[in-house]
């Protein structure tokens, strides 16, 4: 099942179900007796509500409403760098990577940092350029996972149990400051650096070993891969991040992006004003965003 927020003109948001064509929608507040929560509250209640899951009307336009962030998040979205083979050496000769050891490209550990609640941005909004700040923006296209059910010390063989569902996230990147900063904080948080969605599919609609991962800029195809090539899987990031910290229902995590991105190329392709980015994810759909001024 996919579920996604949505708002109708100027009326107060509502989680909907959305079909698998996501052309046509339904208010759980029509099909669960009782429901007005949002997506924080869905993901909660799951167990005690998904079996009475079941419309029976047709629904309704999808083009007759604004998506919205799926899931606002309340503390930090956790993030992963250099996750993909090919990423990581790609990174590593781009010159942009001052966090690696020396003759280090794959890490030997999960490279962890994050972005702040105030970078998520919804389906077709428009990203914020920053060029008071950055003349080197990217783009990374992201799984993001969704966790259900909280835990600490959770083991990888329990880890999915632990996820609730998926969806798409470009971890937009200055990578100036990135550089600059060597940590990697500033240059992944400057607002509106988290297109998200457009929707969560539920943790049984996407294939980890082998859902492909594209990324288009303008119809060019940037990044073609799939979930099964990450150097740390979904259940080793939730085991080492939950090790000591005690992940919570609604948490969201990046699970990093595949070779292709801007700083790949020679010169580097950085975003510019006008551009359009689209992440598409096989299960879940397409996230599309334009670089604004």
């Amino acid at each position: 099942m996919k579920f996604a927020t949505l708002k109708h003109n100027n009326e107060t948001s509502f989680v909907a179900l959305i079909d698998n064509s996501g052309e046509r929608y339904w208010p759980l507040a029509e099909i669960i007796s009782g429901f007005m929560g949002d997506m924080s509250q869905l993901v909660q209640d799951w167990e005690r509500v998904k079996h009475d899951i079941n419309p029976t009307s047709q629904g309704y336009s999808l083009e007759e409403v604004s998506v919205e962030v799926p899931l606002q998040a309340k503390r930090n979205v956790f993030c992963v760098g250099k996750n993909y083979h090919e990423h990581a050496a790609e990174f590593s000769k781009s010159g942009f990577d001052h966090s690696a050891k020396e003759g280090e490209i794959a890490p030997e550990f999960a490279v962890v940092f994050s972005k702040t609640p105030e970078t998520l941005i919804a389906n077709h909004a428009v990203i914020p350029r920053h060029s008071n700040v950055t003349s080197q923006l990217d783009y990374e296209a992201e799984l993001a996972v969704i966790i259900g059910k909280g835990g600490k010390g959770i083991t990888k063989a329990e880890a999915l149990k632990h996820v609730w569902g998926y969806t798409v996230i470009n971890d937009v990147t200055a990578r100036d400051l990135q550089k600059n900063h060597r940590q990697w904080f500033i240059g992944k948080s400057l607002d509106g650096f988290g297109p998200i969605g457009p929707w969560i599919s539920t943790a049984d609609e996407v294939d980890l070993s082998s859902s492909k991962i594209q990324c288009w800029v303008n119809g060019e195809l940037r990044q073609n891969s799939n979930l099964g090539d990450l150097v740390f899987d979904v259940p080793t990031l939730i085991e080492t991040l939950s090790a000591g910290i005690e992940l919570k229902p609604g948490d969201i995590i990046a699970t990093g992006t595949p070779a292709g991105v801007g700083i790949g190329f020679t010169p580097p392709k950085f975003l510019q004003t006008g551009d359009v980015v689209r992440i598409e994810i096989e299960g879940i759909g397409a996230l599309e965003n334009e670089v604004g001024e």
